[in-house]
């Protein structure tokens, strides 16, 4: 398996199985932050045990890998979906909005999806984003796949040239998302970024469903849970599980 590295511990693979599964083998190629990323990623996974289906070369296959204490590793999968979207935006100067929890919306499609994990050693705790972008695939293969909601950059309009684009957003996740702009979430948590993230949210004042219940969702409290107002009057606080979102697809 051929690789490269470059400076603050970024590791680029031809191919992989997993990102998230190589980074967890290999926590001592990296200092407190690092990241390593392929455009091939053969087993992926998604929430919810969902398989994230291979595009090999139209993808990047992220995973930043925070050996830091963090004040609330919980909500690290909302400040990821923000990370992406700051990243797309300075390289392609898109606007995507935020499926709570973590997936990235663009004109109303899916076009990144977030796993994060953590491995205890001891009273060590690390923490691992991994986030799949869809840069360069065409419309046969989200048909193919059963995708119907999903897409990619390329489908959007947007210029992408790869592999450059891939590594470009590699490094700039690496540099900004998972360095300078985690910082503050470093210390204070969701809170540092939640009014960031109720702005890029499409759940806001739509109707949702979840498990055990409906409602209309009205807020994201301190810890990233959605503030349900459920069809009985009362809130309920989701932080787990699948919600829908009525009327979701289509440009938002």
């Amino acid at each position: 398996m051929k690789e490269t590295s470059e400076p603050n511990t970024l590791i680029r693979l031809e191919e992989t199985d997993s990102t998230n599964t190589w980074a967890k083998a290999h926590l001592d190629r990296f200092g407190p932050v690092g990241a390593v990323y392929t455009t091939s990623q053969t087993a992926g996974r998604g929430r919810l045990g969902r398989q994230w289906v291979n595009a090999n070369g139209q993808a990047l296959y992220y995973t930043a890998v925070l050996q830091i204490p963090l004040a609330d590793t919980a909500a690290l999968s909302l400040y990821s979906s923000l990370a992406a979207a700051r990243a797309l935006r300075r390289q392609y100067g898109v606007d995507c909005r935020i499926k709570w929890p973590n997936d990235l919306l663009l004109n109303g499609k899916k076009i990144v999806g977030i796993l994060c994990e953590t491995v205890v050693q001891g009273p060590k705790v690390t923490a691992l984003s991994g986030i799949g972008f869809n840069l360069a695939q065409p419309q046969s293969y989200f048909d193919a796949a059963g995708l119907p909601h999903g897409t990619s950059l390329a489908l959007q309009g947007a210029a992408v040239h790869l592999p450059e684009d891939a590594d470009a957003l590699a490094r700039d996740l690496t540099a900004f998302g998972f360095d300078r702009e985690l910082y503050a979430f470093e210390r204070e948590g969701f809170a540092a970024c939640r009014e960031e993230y109720k702005a890029l949210c499409v759940n806001l004042g739509r109707h949702v469903t979840f498990e055990g219940g409906s409602g209309t969702a009205v807020d994201i409290d301190e810890q990233g849970r959605l503030v349900v107002e459920d069809d009985g009057g009362g809130d309920v606080h989701v932080f787990t599980g699948e919600v829908s979102v009525r009327g979701i697809y289509g440009a938002v």
